[in-house]
Order: C-alpha cells, then structure tokens, then sequence
C-alpha cells in the first residue's frame, strides 16, 4: 500500500496519457483531436523541464533538443525513406541523448543563472545551424513532403492515426520519466536540497546531473518527433528559443513536485491559448495574467496546492471527530 502511495503520481499519469489512446474512438471532428496533439506534444516536451526540475536545475533548451530530434526524424524519412514510427521515436530519443552527453558533462557543473543562460544560449546556436544549413536541414524552407509514418505495416497517415502516435509517444515519455525519477528519486532529491552537501557525503553529483540531462534531450527529441510528424513538415520556427518559456509554464503551473504537474499545467494552459486565441490582440496578455495569478496564489503549482489542502484537511480530522462527539481534544493536537 505504501508502494502504491508513493507511485500515485507515476501512475495516475501514465493511466491518464494512456487513456488519450481512446480518444479517437469517441470523436473524429478535427478540432478536438488537433487540441490533443497539441496537449499530448506539451506533456512530451514538459516532461523534460520536470526531470531537471527534480535536480533544482531550469532548463531553456528544450527547444534545441525537441529541434535535433524532429529534423533527425524528418531526414530519416526523407532521406532514408524511414517511415516506421519506433525506429523514427527511439531516433528521436537518441540523437538529442547522444548531442546532450558532451554538452551536459560540460555545463553542468555550472549553477543557478549560468547554467539557464547557457541552454538559453544553446537554443538559439541550434536554430541558427537550422537556418545556415540548408544542404540538410532545409534553411527557412525547412524540411516538407515527408512521407507518413508506418507502424507494422500500416500507414498513419488521417487525423485520428497521428494522435493514437502522438499518444503513444507521450506514453512512452511518461514510463521513462517515470523510472528515471523512481530509480533516481533520493538522488535528485538530495541534489536539490543541498548538492554541496550531497557531493560531500559521497554522492557523485555530476554523474547524475549528466543522466538527467541526456534524458530530459531525449525526451525533448520525442516531443520534437511528434509535432514534425502532426505538420509534416520540420520548420526552424516551430523550434524557436521562445517557446522554451512555454513548457517551463507549463510545468510550474501544474506544479514541480509530481510528475502529473506537467500533465495537468499543460491540458489546462494549452487549451486556454487555444481558447484565448479568438481574442486576437488580448491572447497573450490574458495568457500571461493567468500565468502570473497561479504562481503568486499557489506556488506550488495546481498539484502542489491540491496535496496542501489535502494534507490541511487530513490534519483537522482528529479535532473535528472530538467536537463531533463533545469530547475534549487532548493536549498538544
């Protein structure tokens, strides 16, 4: 039971993205799934901000690595006439991995501002490289034309095939995510309470700051995978340096302490762009106040604050169960 307890983030977030595989069955209108790739590639990219999260470690190169993983995908397809959707997703993951292992045995011993300046740094390199490179990576043509995904022989290429994808992508971004952060849990734990501590107790910092990182790029390379195949087309301005601010909202909002913050900031906020879209010159105002009013009320996130109240209401049991049956509570409760 305690187990249970303690993998209930875990767990209620892969049965929530892996309920999203049955979306398709209940509706084939195009707006609704169209919002469900949009929530399912933020969860994705999310994810990657939350792993580094649990090491107090904010990340802005999310663009950069889901950027490597996309157009990797995309060349594959276009180039090698790869089309099989799990050679193109574990491709995603590695070649994002394989990039961040070098850079993260470098830049992580850096802390606090230098680090987030750094991968800020990092994201805008990658976009220039995609639009000075346009021998392999289209330049601001980008990369269009590629051939739908397959999986065991079956193409996928309608609207309801891509989310049943984007959704099993997402799936397998959860169960890395969450073996990652149950196997590494004290660890990550440690090094954000106090890494000059943990390191002179013995923990070897550096070694799972780098397995975190390289991680959190594959991750991010997935996210990059999904949106390339949802527009068929690898564009440097769907990799821009800004969004980074997007997916690190969204997990702040849902909140940093569970691995279902990332699900649930991203659902809530995505569909609120969406909607705050039809308001033309207001969207990102209203977008931006929204942001604002959760973190100055619930710094904690939307998970954060809900475990709070549950934690304050479990605490004022004891005390409610004596006026309810006109007993003295006993000292000290």
């Amino acid at each position: 039971m305690s187990l249970l307890r303690r993998h209930a983030g875990e767990i209620a977030t892969i049965l929530v993205v892996a309920a999203s595989l049955l979306i398709p069955r209940f509706t084939d209108d195009p707006l609704p799934i169209s919002l469900a790739n949009q929530i399912l590639i933020a969860i994705t990219a999310a994810f990657s901000v939350y792993l580094m999260l649990r090491m107090n470690l904010l990340t802005f190169a999310v663009p950069a690595f889901m950027a490597i993983g996309g157009y990797a995908a995309a060349i594959a397809g276009l180039q090698g006439g790869v089309t099989d959707a799990i050679a193109l997703t574990a491709l995603s993951f590695v070649a994002p991995a394989i990039v961040a292992l070098p850079i993260g045995v470098l830049v992580l011993r850096l802390r606090g501002v230098y680090f987030v300046l750094v991968t800020f740094v990092l994201s805008e390199i990658v976009q220039l490289v995609l639009f000075e490179t346009p021998q392999l990576t289209g330049g601001s043509n980008g990369l269009v034309g590629m051939p739908s995904t397959t999986a065991f022989g079956i193409e996928l290429a309608d609207n309801a095939s891509v989310l049943v994808l984007t959704a099993a992508v997402a799936l397998a971004a959860a169960l890395v995510t969450a073996l990652v952060t149950s196997l590494c849990r004290q660890h990550f734990a440690a090094i954000e309470e106090n890494e000059p501590l943990a390191q002179s107790l013995g923990l070897v910092v550096w070694h799972y700051k780098v397995l975190g990182f390289v991680v959190a790029a594959g991750l991010a390379g997935m996210a990059g995978f999904s949106l390339v195949n949802m527009l068929l087309t690898a564009h440097p301005t769907s990799f821009g340096p800004g969004s980074s601010v997007n997916y690190i909202a969204y997990t702040i909002v849902g909140g940093r302490t569970s691995i279902l913050g990332p699900v649930l900031g991203s659902a809530l906020l995505v569909t609120l762009t969406n909607l705050f879209s039809n308001q033309g010159q207001y969207s990102q105002g209203l977008y931006g106040l929204l942001i604002v009013v959760v973190v100055l009320v619930a710094r904690g996130g939307i998970v954060g604050t809900a475990m709070a109240l549950v934690r304050r209401v479990g605490g004022l049991r004891p005390a409610t169960a004596h006026l309810a049956t006109g007993t003295a509570a006993p000292r000290g409760t």
